[in-house]
């Protein structure tokens, strides 16, 4: 079956999109067909690209869905609040991805989520560890990509992810620096070892910061080299 990575952050504007979208071109670049799924899509007006447009640009030739689109960058459950409007809660949205799965038309699914592992995705307090527990229920493998900063800080917010997900028994893929300077300081370049040894030795690689910047040919031949999966 379909196996589901879902996409999370240590905090949000990380890189988690980018690392999405490199993923992706990784997977592509193995021959793997690949679904990209942002489940709610906040600050966006109705007509702006959002997160799965730049993964398309970026990734290649890959499908991609959006849930949900709120107006406000906010918290999806804040931001659906604010704008009077229900949005599907986390039981609908495994049910959806698991509908998928079993189809057979794709052999990985990424599922990003907003912000950190504990935002609110839905009116119910849902989550995106609440999500891959119930795709786990619907007998849909589910594991977890962790993006985290490189420098100061970060140690502490990627242990407290990892240990929900722990706590959680939820899969750890990796972990993956979002956004790695070309000339780290002194705390990026001691977090790399400890950064490896937080993840068990999972530390799947780093993305450079600017990669957006690349045109899509570069990004996609440069992905496999940032990601080892």
């Amino acid at each position: 079956m379909t196996s589901v990575l879902c996409i999370t952050g240590t905090d949000t504007e990380i890189g988690k999109t980018i690392t999405t979208a490199a993923i992706a071109a990784a997977l592509r670049s193995q021959g793997q067909r690949v679904l990209v799924v942002k489940l709610a899509q906040t600050g966006m007006a109705s007509d702006d690209d959002g997160d799965v447009a730049v993964v398309r640009r970026l990734a290649g030739p890959v499908d991609v869905e959006e849930f949900v689109r709120l107006p406000e960058p906010l918290a999806p459950d804040v931001a659906a609040r604010r704008a009077g409007v229900g949005i599907p809660t986390v039981e609908e949205h495994a049910a959806r991805v698991a509908e998928i799965a079993r189809a057979g038309d794709y052999d990985v699914i990424l599922a990003e989520g907003s912000g950190g592992l504990l935002v609110r995705l839905d009116l119910a307090g849902g989550t995106l560890a609440d999500f891959a527990i119930t795709l786990w229920d619907k007998g849909v493998r589910a594991g977890f990509v962790v993006v985290c900063r490189e420098g100061l800080g970060t140690l502490n917010h990627t242990a407290l992810t990892l240990e929900a997900l722990e706590r959680r028994r939820l899969d750890l893929v990796g972990v993956v620096i979002g956004a790695a300077s070309a000339e780290p300081d002194l705390a990026a370049q001691t977090n790399v070892e400890q950064l490896r040894e937080l993840a068990g030795g999972q530390l799947l690689g780093a993305i450079p910061a600017g990669a957006a910047d690349l045109a899509p040919d570069e990004f996609q031949a440069a992905a496999p080299t940032w990601i080892h999966l």
